[in-house]
C-alpha cells in the first residue's frame, strides 16, 4: 500500500478497514468524528458489508461491538472523552467478561476543551478497567496501534483502549499502509459463560484479570511502543507520553541531551523506568492530559528523586501542551515566538444565519422575559447551546447529555415555575429519552422544547436516530398526545410559537414542544446533491 496523508482519525480508520474490521459503532463527537465517517465514506465497508451506522449513544455503540466480539469479529468503538462516560458501564465489564473478536476503543480527548465541557484523561479508564491501553505519538503509530492491536486484543482475550488527543486526531502526516487482512469468521467462545457477569462467575473472572496483569506488564515492557533512548546528560530523565514525545523532539531535532523514555502503550514499563530512576537526578513527565504518570511516578516508585511535571507548575497544570511550553520545561525556550496579533479579534462561535434554532431562541427569550420573569431555561450539548451567547443569554445551564430535562424536573420538584428545557433531537434520543420517562412517571411541571432540525448538526450533520420518531417516542413514553406540539420555527409563525409556549408553560404537567425544521448547513448540501443529480 502506497503512503497516504491522512488525519489522525484517518488513520485510525484506515487501520481497522486493513486489519479486518467488521463493524464501527460510534455517537459522533469531537474530536473523533471523521474515524467513523472515513469508514462509511470507503469504498471497501459496501463491498465487504462493514457495518458502519451511526449509533443512538456511546452505551449503546460499547454494547453492540461487544456482541460483536462475541461472535468473534474485530469491532471499533469510537467517542469523545465524555462519551467514556456513557459507555463506562460496558466497558468496565468489557474487561471482566473479556474479547472473543478483538474490540479497540478509541477515546478521543480534547485537551484545552475546544468542544468540550471537561479537560478528562481517559487514560484513567484504562487504568480502572486494568486492561492494557495505547497512546500513539503520532499518525503512523496511530495506524500501527490499531493494526496490530486487533490481534493483540484476541491474543490476550481482552479489549484495547487507544488514547488520542485532538491535536492528533484532526492533523496529518504521511502514513504507509499494510496488507489487508480478511474479517474473522464467526466464532464462538470456548467457555459458554465467558460472558455471563453472574457474582459468582464474575468473581472468578476478576481473578482471572488479575492473573493477566503481569502479561500485560510484560508486553508493554517488550512493545516496539515504548522506547528507551539514552541520552549524555543525565541531571534529568524525561518520560514522554504521545504526543508529548513529538513536542519534545521539536526541541531536539538532531536527538535529546537526556534520556528519553517514550511511553505509547500501557501499563507503564517498569524496568525501563526503573532504568531511568536509577541513572538520573530528577524526572520530567511531558504529558497531554491529566498528570496520569506524574502521579503515579510519585505513589509507587517516588525513591527520593525529585519528579516534575504538571503537578509542580514546570508545564501547565491545565491545557494543551505544545511544543513552546514543552521547550520551556527542558531550558530551550523559543525566543523567536511570534506574539499573537493585537489587530485579530476573538470571535465566538455563534448559531449560523438562516438556523431554526435562532427563531426558537428569539420567540423563547421574548416570551420568557416579557412574561415570565423568574423563569430558567436548562439547556444541552448541541448547536443550540450557542444559545448561551449574544444575541440571545438565553439558558442558565449546560452540563451533560440530557440534563437539560432532569435537571428542570428537580427544579419543578422543588417547586420552581416554569421549569423550561431546551435539547435537541440527536441527544434527546441519546440521553434524554430516560429523564422525559422520569417526569411522565411524577407528572413533572416541566416544559420541554425539542428543537428538532432532524440531524447531529454540531458534528458535521450526521444521520440522527430520532428523524421521524420524535412525537412517537414521546407518546409512547406517555406523554399526553395533547401536549405534544409541533411548530415550524420561522418568522412568519413567531405568534404561534408563542401562544403555543404560553399554553404549554401554564398546563400543570409534562408537555413537549417541537419545533422542526431543517439544519440550513445540511439543507444547502442535500440542495447541491440534487442538483449535481
Amino acid at each position: 500500500m502506497s503512503k497516504k496523508l491522512l488525519l489522525g482519525d484517518e488513520a485510525i480508520a484506515q487501520a481497522a478497514l486493513d486489519a479486518g474490521l467488521s463493524g464501527v459503532y460510534a455517537y459522533p463527537g469531537t474530536p473523533s468524528t471523521e474515524i467513523t465517517e472515513y469508514i462509511q465514506g470507503a469504498p471497501i465497508t459496501a463491498e465487504k458489508n462493514i457495518h458502519s451506522r451511526w449509533c443512538t449513544n456511546e452505551k449503546t455503540a460499547m454494547e453492540a461491538a461487544l456482541g460483536m466480539s462475541f461472535v468473534g469479529k474485530r469491532a471499533l468503538v469510537c467517542m469523545k472523552h465524555v462519551g467514556m462516560n456513557v459507555a463506562a458501564d460496558c466497558f468496565v465489564n468489557s474487561a471482566m467478561t473479556g474479547a472473543n473478536g478483538g474490540i479497540i476503543v478509541v477515546a478521543a480527548d480534547d485537551p484545552s476543551m475546544h468542544s468540550s465541557q471537561n479537560e478528562q484523561d481517559s487514560r484513567f479508564y484504562g487504568d480502572f478497567a486494568m486492561i492494557p491501553f495505547f497512546e500513539p505519538s503520532n499518525q503512523q503509530e496511530a495506524y500501527d496501534m490499531v493494526y496490530q492491536g486487533f490481534e493483540f486484543s484476541e491474543k490476550i482475550g481482552e479489549p484495547i483502549l487507544l488514547r488520542i488527543v485532538t491535536r492528533l486526531a484532526h492533523s496529518r502526516s504521511g502514513v504507509e499502509g499494510k496488507a489487508q487482512k480478511p474479517q474473522n469468521e464467526i466464532s464462538f467462545s470456548k467457555d459458554p459463560r465467558q460472558f455471563v457477569l453472574l457474582p459468582a462467575i464474575a468473581r472468578q473472572h476478576n481473578r482471572e484479570l488479575i492473573a493477566k496483569e503481569n502479561e500485560f506488564l510484560k508486553a508493554s515492557e517488550e512493545s516496539p511502543f515504548n522506547k528507551y533512548i539514552d541520552g549524555p546528560n543525565k541531571k534529568m530523565g524525561i518520560i514522554a507520553c504521545g504526543i508529548g514525545f513529538n513536542y519534545l523532539m521539536e526541541s531536539y531535532p538532531e536527538g535529546c541531551e537526556y534520556p528519553v523514555l517514550k511511553i505509547g502503550q500501557y501499563p507503564l514499563p517498569k524496568k525501563q523506568l526503573a532504568k531511568l530512576v536509577e541513572e538520573c537526578e530528577s524526572i520530567l513527565v511531558i504529558e497531554d492530559g491529566q498528570p496520569f504518570v506524574e502521579k503515579q511516578l510519585k505513589g509507587y516508585l517516588a525513591l527520593g528523586i525529585t519528579v516534575k511535571g504538571r503537578l509542580d507548575g514546570t508545564l501547565p497544570r491545565d491545557g494543551e501542551l505544545n511544543p513552546d511550553s514543552v521547550a520551556r520545561a527542558v531550558g530551550r525556550e523559543n525566543k523567536q515566538e511570534f506574539p499573537a496579533s493585537p489587530i485579530v479579534e476573538v470571535r465566538p462561535p455563534a448559531l449560523c444565519q438562516g438556523c431554526g434554532h435562532r427563531d426558537m431562541y428569539t420567540v423563547l427569550t421574548e416570551t420568557l422575559k416579557a412574561e415570565y420573569p423568574l423563569h430558567k431555561v436548562f439547556s444541552d450539548i448541541g448547536c443550540y447551546t450557542l444559545g448561551a451567547g449574544a444575541p440571545f443569554y438565553a439558558i442558565n445551564s449546560c452540563v451533560d447529555m440530557g440534563a437539560s430535562i432532569t435537571m428542570p424536573k428537580g427544579a419543578a420538584d422543588g417547586g420552581f415555575f416554569p421549569a423550561v428545557a431546551v435539547i435537541g433531537d440527536s441527544t434527546f434520543t441519546h440521553s434524554g429519552m430516560t429523564g422525559l420517562l422520569d417526569c411522565v412517571n411524577s407528572n413533572a411541571n416541566v416544559t420541554i422544547i425539542i428543537s428538532d432540525n432532524e440531524t447531529t448538526a454540531m458534528t458535521g450533520g450526521q444521520d440522527s436516530a430520532g428523524t421521524g420518531k420524535i412525537e412517537a417516542i414521546c407518546a409512547g413514553i406517555g406523554v399526553d398526545k395533547a401536549h405534544i406540539r409541533v411548530v415550524v420555527p420561522l418568522k412568519k409563525n413567531y405568534e404561534e410559537m408563542a401562544q403555543i409556549l404560553r399554553e404549554e408553560i401554564e398546563y400543570k404537567g409534562v408537555s413537549v414542544i417541537i419545533p422542526r425544521r431543517d439544519c440550513i448547513q445540511t439543507l444547502a448540501r442535500k440542495k447541491k446533491q440534487q442538483a449535481k443529480s
